[in-house]
Formats: C-alpha cells, sequence, structure tokens
C-alpha cells in the first residue's frame, strides 16, 4: 500500500490533486492531505511528529513560504530518516537564469543568477534539486522535483497583494461586476498586454503530478507546462477574462506600468516525450470554470 502524504494540500494544487484522485482512485494508494494548520514544517519536531503520525511511503510536497529553504530541508531529512520511497517537489519557473535563451529547459536550472525580484525564494527551490540529487547519489533516494509554469485554477489566492496575473484580474473584475451596469466602467490592466507567458490549468498540472508520482522514475527535474505554441499575451488573458465575466465596458492598458520580462519561454518537449497525447484544457474553458467556481465561491475564496 502506497501512503501518499502531500503537504500544502490545502493550496490551489493540492485541492485540485484532491479533485483528481477522486476520479482517479486506485485501491493501493491511500492519500493523505495537510496543509499549515496540522503541522509547522519549519520546524524539525513538528514535522518529524507529522510523519511519525502517517507513516507515508510517497511525499508530494507542494508547501511554499518565505522560510523554504527550512521547510524544504525538514521536509527531505524526515522523509529520507522514514525511509520514504519517493519524494516530488514542486517547484517554479521563477528559478530559471535571468539572462537566458528561450525556450527554457530543465538543463538550465543552475546557469546563473534568477531574476533579482525573487532570488531568495528562487535559490531556495533550486536547492531541492541540489538535495535530491545528493540523497540519490549518497543514498538511493527517488526525490525528484516538477517545474511548473504560471498556474491557475479553483482555490487560488486572490488577494490584491499576494495573487498571480490570472487571480489579480479575476478580483479586480469581479469588484468591477459585482453591482452590475458594466457599460459605464472601464477594467485597468498594467502595462502594455504584451508580455507572452505560459498558463496551466490546476486540473491538469495535478493529474500531470499524480503521472510523476506513478510513472516518472528519474531524480532529474521535469517541466510541467503547456506547449510553446499555448502561449498567451496578458491582452489575450484580460479579453479572455472580461469575456468570462460578460464585462461590457472598456479595457485599458497602463503603460505607465512595467511590463516586466517580456517572456518566460518553457519547453516541455521532455514532458512530451512521456506523453505526446496529453490533452490540456482549452484556455478558454479553463478561465471560464475558475471564473465561475470563483463567482459561485466568493464568500469562502482567499480574498
Amino acid at each position: 500500500m502506497k501512503i501518499i502524504l502531500v503537504t500544502g494540500g490545502s493550496g490551489l494544487v493540492g485541492r485540485a490533486i484532491q479533485s483528481v484522485i477522486e476520479h482517479d482512485r486506485r485501491e493501493d494508494e491511500k492519500w493523505i492531505f495537510v496543509g499549515s494548520k496540522d503541522a509547522d514544517l519549519c520546524d524539525k519536531e513538528s514535522t518529524r511528529k507529522l510523519f511519525d503520525q502517517h507513516r507515508p511511503t510517497h511525499v508530494i510536497h507542494l508547501a511554499a513560504m518565505r522560510n523554504n529553504v527550512h521547510m524544504n530541508d525538514n521536509v527531505l531529512h524526515t522523509a529520507h530518516e522514514h525511509n520514504v520511497v519517493k519524494v516530488v517537489s514542486c517547484l517554479s519557473t521563477c528559478i530559471f537564469p535571468d539572462k537566458t535563451t528561450y525556450p527554457i529547459d530543465e538543463t538550465m536550472v543552475h546557469n546563473g543568477p534568477p531574476h533579482p525580484s525573487n532570488y531568495g525564494y528562487s535559490y531556495a527551490k533550486r536547492l531541492i534539486d541540489v538535495a535530491n540529487r545528493g540523497y540519490h547519489d549518497q543514498h538511493g533516494r527517488l526525490y525528484t522535483s516538477v517545474i511548473p509554469c504560471n498556474v491557475f485554477g479553483p482555490h487560488d489566492n486572490f488577494h490584491p497583494s499576494a495573487s498571480h496575473v490570472i487571480p489579480g484580474l479575476m478580483r479586480r473584475l469581479y469588484d468591477l461586476c459585482k453591482d452590475g451596469n458594466t457599460e459605464t466602467k472601464a477594467f485597468s490592466v498594467l502595462g502594455s498586454g504584451k508580455p507572452l507567458r505560459q498558463f496551466i490549468y490546476s486540473i491538469d498540472l495535478a493529474k500531470l503530478i499524480v503521472w510523476v508520482l506513478r510513472d516518472y522514475n528519474s531524480v532529474e527535474p521535469i517541466i510541467l507546462s503547456v506547449d510553446e505554441a499555448q502561449e498567451k499575451t496578458i491582452a489575450q488573458v484580460a479579453e479572455t477574462l472580461v469575456k468570462a465575466f460578460n464585462f461590457k465596458g472598456k479595457v485599458v492598458y497602463d503603460t505607465s506600468a512595467a511590463d516586466g520580462q517580456y517572456k518566460k519561454t518553457a519547453s516541455n518537449a521532455k514532458l512530451r516525450r512521456y506523453l505526446p497525447d496529453f490533452q490540456f484544457t482549452p484556455f478558454e474553458q479553463a478561465i471560464k470554470e475558475t471564473v465561475d467556481w470563483y463567482i459561485k465561491n466568493y464568500d469562502r475564496a482567499r480574498n
């Protein structure tokens, strides 16, 4: 029996994995989803008690916060002490070098410093890859990592100060639409709308992480991203959201705000070698499902 412990189990990706597992249960798997209320993963003793309680054979490590180095070291070391067979940790495309060539691939993680805006988070996540290789070389452990592109979906963080581009735009559109009469209103989008990004629906990412847990047996990281051809401009994202919310006003691009990096294109060629036929949810459908969920669950969403 596999006992699979999912840290960060109450967040965006954790909730998506719960949803996927409901439709893809296996008799030889027991899934346990834990959040910050269940253990302080920055505390070694608290982490040990969590592992003592559940005795996992496999771990999906999604939890992330400012103390990432501490947390990741505790999770991986405690997993090793408890003879955990496999750990899948979730990284981020922000770990890649700031100055690089595109598309980015898995071999380029350590090829230079990350963007200065999030170097602490990025280096902490990179160190998971370093630790995975160490546990493999020294102890034969199969500890690996996935690198998703921008994730969105139900149960995201929609708070204005914490959210990423899609939930941030969704929160502002919701506020504009909640009392109706949108024809006279303007939806302001920061920047020119021209930068390109790859977005993956949380349900698709969850399916791929479950596949990694079950079938991907390498310590080498793997990028989990939509195809390069599915890249969207921020303007396309805004227009898709406007349609999903049925917003009738004007869309205004605030070009006084900085655009940030023009693109961060990641290659999913490695993923496609394993799963050439994997179907990603069409962007418009995924946005509509997310918007419908948000409107229905606004009162209990992270706002």
